[in-house]
C-alpha cells in the first residue's frame, strides 16, 4: 500500500452486503471435492440479478461434485458492445480442521474455532459477487466474465479441466495470493509431483533379519541423500509424505514417498526432477537395499513470467495506483488459476486479495481488505475500458 493509507469507497450498504456474504460463504464447508453446495449458494445469487450461470463438465475430471461456473453480465452498451474481462477464484478450500463460525475481530474476520476461515478464496468469491451486484445495479464499463473454479486446491484440477476458449474475454485476473493488496504475481514456478514405490522383501526381524530387504531403508536412503528445502531463490524439494511396512517385528517389503519439485523455468524444474528420480534409483540399488522401486512422475502445473509491458501487469498496476496502492511484482513459489489459464493461452495474472495465513489456523482477513479488493476490482473495469480497442496483448 502507497505511505498515505487508502479509505475503501464501497457504500454502507455494499460493506454490508459483502461483509455478510463472506461470513455465509465461510461457514458454507467446500473442501476440493464437496464444492456443490457453495457453488449452488454462488448461482442461487447470480441468478437473483438476473445473471444466467453455467456449470461446465468439469466436475468428474477434477474430482468433484460440481463443476465450474461461468456467468457473463454485459456492460452498458450492451453485450459485445466493447471490451470483456473476467475475474476469477475458486470455490474450494484445504480441510477443514473444525467448522467455521466467521466472528469481526479489531476489525478482521476469523474462525471463532480452532481452523481455517476459508478466506483462501471465499474472500475473492465474495467479491466478486458483490461486483456482479455493483454491476446489475449501476452498469459497468466494459463487459465481465465471473470464472468460480473448483479443485483449486487440488493442484488447480478444475482450472485444469475447463475450456478457457470459452471465454470471451481479452484478459483477465485471479484472486488468489494471500499477502498485502497490490501484489501482481508476475513469476510463478513450474511444479512436477513424484510418487516412488520401494519394494523389497519381508523377513522376521529377530529371526531372519538377513533374509529381508527393507523397503523404508531404501526410501530413508534416498531421502537422506536428497538436496531438499530451498535450493536456491527459485528452486525448492520436498519431501511430503513416507509409508510403509507392516509391524516392528517385521522387515518392511513396502515403503512409498510422496515428493514435489518446484522451479521458476521448465528447464530448472526439469533438472530438479531429473535429480530426484536418479537419488531414488541409485538408493534402491544400494548393496545393503537390493530393492526395485516404481518412480511416476507428474508435472501438475506450468510455471510463467509475465512481462511489465503486458497487458494484465499494466491494467493492473494502473488500477490498483487509481485506488492509492503501489504496485508490487511478485515471484511466488505457489501458484493459482492463472497458471492454468495462462498455458491454455487465456493471459491472466494472479492478484493478492489481502487475505493472511491462508491454510493455517488463525487464517484472517480484515472487512477493510474486503472492501479494498473490490475497489481494485471496479478499478480493473475503468482501466480496462480505457484501453484502445486493438490494443496488443
Amino acid at each position: 500500500m502507497s505511505a498515505h493509507a487508502h479509505a475503501s469507497t464501497v457504500g454502507e450498504l455494499e460493506r454490508r452486503y459483502l461483509g455478510g456474504t463472506f461470513a455465509e460463504l465461510c461457514r458454507i464447508e467446500s473442501p476440493s471435492g464437496s464444492e456443490r453446495a457453495c457453488a449452488e449458494r454462488v448461482i442461487a445469487e447470480l441468478r437473483a440479478l438476473g445473471v444466467a450461470v453455467h456449470e461446465d463438465g468439469s466436475g468428474p475430471r477434477a474430482g468433484s461434485d460440481c463443476g465450474n461456473l461461468l456467468a457473463r453480465l454485459s456492460g452498458r452498451d450492451g453485450p459485445g458492445a466493447r471490451r470483456s474481462l473476467l475475474l476469477c477464484a475458486h470455490l474450494d478450500t484445504v480441510p477443514l480442521q473444525a467448522p467455521v463460525e466467521p466472528v469481526l475481530v479489531d476489525g478482521c474476520w476469523e474462525n471463532a474455532n480452532d481452523g481455517i476461515l476459508g478466506a483462501d478464496n471465499k474472500a475473492a468469491v465474495a467479491v466478486l459477487l458483490a461486483l456482479a451486484r455493483h454491476v446489475h445495479r449501476q452498469g459497468a464499463p466494459v463487459d465481465l466474465e465471473l470464472l468460480f473454479t473448483v479443485g483449486e486446491e487440488r493442484s488447480l484440477a478444475g482450472a485444469r479441466a475447463f475450456d478457457a476458449s470459452a471465454l470471451r474475454s481479452d484478459f483477465g485476473y485471479v484472486f488468489d495470493h494471500a499477502t498485502p493488496i497490490g501484489g501482481i504475481v508476475t513469476d510463478s514456478p513450474t511444479h512436477f509431483r513424484v510418487e516412488a514405490s520401494f519394494r523389497g522383501a519381508a523377513a522376521h526381524a529377530g529371526i531372519r533379519p538377513e533374509q529381508g530387504r527393507s523397503a523404508i531403508l531404501a526410501a530413508a536412503r534416498a531421502v537422506s541423500s536428497m538436496r531438499l528445502g530451498r535450493l536456491d531463490d527459485g528452486s525448492t524439494v520436498n519431501v511430503g509424505t513416507i509409508s510403509g511396512g507392516s509391524a516392528v517385528n517385521v522387515v518392511p517389503e513396502r515403503c512409498s514417498l510422496l515428493l514435489e519439485a518446484r522451479a521458476h523455468g521448465d528447464a530448472r524444474a526439469e533438472e530438479l526432477v531429473s535429480e530426484v528420480v536418479d537419488r531414488l534409483h541409485e538408493a534402491a540399488n544400494l548393496p545393503d537395499c537390493d530393492c526395485d522401486v516404481d518412480v511416476t512422475v507428474e508435472r501438475t502445473f506450468s510455471g510463467y513470467h509475465l512481462g511489465a509491458s503486458s497487458q494484465p501487469v499494466r491494467v493492473a498496476e494502473a488500477a490498483l495506483r487509481a485506488c492509492g496502492h503501489e504496485p508490487v511484482r511478485v515471484c511466488s513459489g505457489g501458484a493459482s488459476d492463472a497458471n492454468e489459464l495462462l498455458a491454455q493461452g487465456f493471459p491472466a495474472a494472479n492478484l493478492a486479495n489481502g487475505t493472511e495465513r491462508n491454510h493455517e489456523p488463525g487464517e484472517r482477513v480484515s472487512a477493510l481488505a474486503l472492501e479494498e479488493m473490490l475497489d481494485v476490482a471496479l478499478a480493473l473495469l475503468d482501466q480496462a475500458a480505457s484501453l484502445p480497442p486493438a490494443a496488443a496483448l
